[in-house]
This record gives structure tokens, sequence and C-alpha cells, in this order.
């Protein structure tokens, strides 16, 4: 053993002395002559000015440094980079203008087949999808800038798309203008920290199939949709602002078929849905703050198990709407600044029920042109009719213990 780990390192210390750093100026081919002529370990010092590549593929483990963000540039024309080689890294380079095809997706940087590749600093430019990653493991994007300017989501891709990968680590990038800020398709084990993305044409994140990752302090602001999470399980989406999402059917958060996730200490403001849930099951919502949605909650009839409790509901048109009349989901302990019971022995818990699904909302799920007649004095008459006399709102959804006051999240 003691022998093996010397000869490890003098390997190691001889690879040290080989690698070269090579210096690349523009010109024709400059850069795929470079990589091609560049060994494993060595560095690529990419000088400014505008390189008109394309379909650049690096297949040897290089780095790859622009220095004072030199330019790659596809002439909507062609992908920008292939990357098939492990441990490569590419920082501090303009890829831009790639071209366009209803037959193959075409992206600024490709990652295919390998693993821990790391693409740091980089800006992504007018490209059909800005960073693809396709069977890739153990990844890093960061600090990366992707947009685009795509008038509808037909004729675009999404800014950072990831299909059958595993433990990737999509960290401080800023996403806009694309048709899904980050798309996850089969991707395991994975976490999104710290990302803007905004303005892109349908969500600024979807998951569909993708098990066991996370999603942190990230702002999902003005998208289509903020987040979709499809047919998944064991999700935790933590400290997240979901704003201004608005649109006919937007929501800041869609979920459909998910199982056992956690969504706790998020911000949702201003969107038209804070929350869809249909067929999710054993959610634990806490801990969120809901304020000046139009729906802060819209839990469908074919939701159970889950559980809503230390949540502040603020400012929201509706606060809880359903499809159904038998709720098998939990309310506990929530703020909600439409209850109008007392506390008597000031424990700061209401001594009566509140029931969050106003009659209103339960018309309009059923008959959405009522809307038209929201805050009419048609509908106060209404609300006061079913309080004196319970009928349409399900009487098993309500909050037993509702909290007096807002809490500090």
């Amino acid at each position: 053993m003691k022998y093996a780990s010397l000869l490890s390192w003098l390997l190691l210390a001889a690879w040290s002395t080989q690698a070269a750093t090579l210096v690349v100026k523009p010109g024709p081919d400059a850069l795929r002559k470079a990589i091609s002529s560049a060994r494993p370990g060595d560095t690529l010092q990419v000088q400014p000015g505008v390189y008109k590549e394309h379909s650049i593929q690096v297949n040897q483990r290089i780095t790859i440094i622009g220095n004072g963000m030199p330019v790659i540039d596809a002439e909507y024309k062609y992908p920008g980079f292939l990357i098939t080689a492990d441990s490569v890294v590419m920082q501090g380079l303009q890829v831009q203008y790639t071209g366009r095809s209803s037959i193959s997706d075409i992206a600024g940087i490709r990652v295919s087949n390998t693993s821990h590749v790391t693409l740091r600093n980089n800006r992504i430019l007018d490209c059909t999808y800005g960073i693809y990653l396709q069977n890739a493991q153990h990844c890093l994007l960061e600090g990366n800038t992707v947009h685009s300017g795509i008038k509808n989501e037909i004729n675009g891709g999404n800014g950072i798309h990831a299909w059958k990968c595993d433990a990737l680590q999509i960290n401080n990038n800023n996403i806009s203008g694309h048709r899904d800020g980050i798309y996850f398709e089969f991707v395991t084990n994975s976490g999104i920290e710290n990302n803007l993305s905004a303005n892109n044409q349908r969500y600024g994140l979807h998951f569909m199939f993708s098990h066991h990752n996370a999603y942190m302090k990230n702002i999902f602001r003005e998208n289509g949709a903020g987040v979709a999470v499809m047919y998944t399980r064991e999700v935790t989406m933590t400290d997240n602002t979901f704003i201004q999402n608005w649109g006919d059917a937007s929501y800041g958060l869609l979920l459909k078929e998910i199982t056992d996730s956690h969504i706790t200490h998020n911000r949702f403001i201003k969107n038209t849905i804070a929350i869809h849930m249909e067929g999710t099951t054993r959610v634990s919502v806490q801990r969120n703050l809901f304020q000046d949605n139009g729906w802060a909650i819209r839990v469908m009839a074919s939701s159970s198990g889950s559980r809503f409790t230390g949540n502040n509901f603020i400012g929201n048109s509706f606060d809880v709407a359903t499809n159904g009349t038998l709720m098998l989901n939990e309310f506990h302990r929530n703020y909600w600044d439409k209850y109008d019971g007392y506390d008597l022995d000031r424990d700061q818990v209401g001594d009566v029920p509140h029931y969050p699904v106003s009659v209103y909302a339960v018309i309009s799920e059923k008959i959405p042109s009522a809307m038209i007649l929201y805050r009419s004095f048609l509908t106060g008459i209404m609300e006061q009719v079913e309080k004196v006399m319970p009928s349409i709102i399900p009487d098993q959804l309500k909050d037993d213990q509702p909290l007096m006051k807002k809490l500090q999240l």
C-alpha cells in the first residue's frame, strides 16, 4: 500500500511538471487549433476578441480561461461548445448566437456523458439552449449569465437544461428570456441555490421525474409561472422568493403528482396563484409567507396527507380554494389576517376555528366567470349568510388553532 501511494504521488508530480499554459489569440480557428494541440491538464488563456468559431469539441481534460470576456460567435447557424471529457473547467467566456433547429437541441455549451465539469462566470447570450447537460454527473455551474430574447416558448429552448444527470450544483446564475429558466428531467441528488430566474416564457424552474433534489435561496420573478414540480418525490424547497408571476394560468409554485416533500420558509408575493396542488401527497408547507396573491393556496381534492403549519396569510384575495367537499389535508396554527375570532384566554391562539375558504372561492371554482362580481355588494351579503348558515364551505377545511399575531419568519 505504501508503494502504491508513492507511485501515485510520483505520477501526479510528473503530470504537474508537464502541464502547460497556452495563450490563444483571435485568428482563423485559433481556439479549435489550441484545444486540439493541448495535452491533458493544460490551461488555455484565451485573449480578448471575437472568435467566429462553432461546434468546438473539448474531448480532453483541460482548463479554458477567458481574459477580458472573449466572444465565441456561432453566427446564428451552429452550436457553440461540446464537452465530452471529464474535469474540464471553462470560465470567463461569452458564447453567443447559436443556430436554431426544430430537429436538434442546439446549445451554447453542451456537456455530454461526462463528469466533474465546471462552468463558471460565463455569458451565454441568444442561444437556443444556453447550457445543456446530458448524462452528466458531479458538475458545477456557478456565476453564469444565461440570457435569450425569445418571443414565445415554441421558438426557444431552456436556459439551463439537464437530462438524466446526478449530483449537479447550480449556484449563483442569472437566467432570463428562455422557455424555462432551469429544466430538470430525470435528475437526482442535485442542488439549485442562489439563482435568479426571471422573465422566462414558461417556468422559472421546471422539474420532471427528478427525485431527491433541493432548491434554496433562489428568486423566481415575472415568469410565465414560477416553478413547476411534477411527478417527483422527496424535494426540499427552502428560502426561495416567488414574486410577480402573473397570468391567466400562472403559479408561483405548481405541484403535480409529488410526494414526501418540504416547502419551508419561502416568500410568495404577488402571484396569481401562490401554490397550486394537484395529486400531491405528504407535503409539508411550513413557515412560509403568502402575501398579496390572488389565491394563496389552491389544493385540489386529489391531494391528501399534506400539512400547513406556521404560515402567514396576509392580503391575499383568497387564502385557500378547493374543488372538493372532502378535505384530507391539515391546517394548523397559521396566521390569517382575515380571522375575526377572539382570544379570551390571551394565549395568542384563537378560541374558535378559522375557515379559510370563502364562499366566493368555492363559487369561482365551479363558475370561473363569477369572478367578475368579486368584491361587489352581493359578495359581502353571501359571505355573511354563509357564516350564519354554513352550507357550501367544506367543514373539514379549517384551522382549529389560528394564531392571533403574525409569525416572525
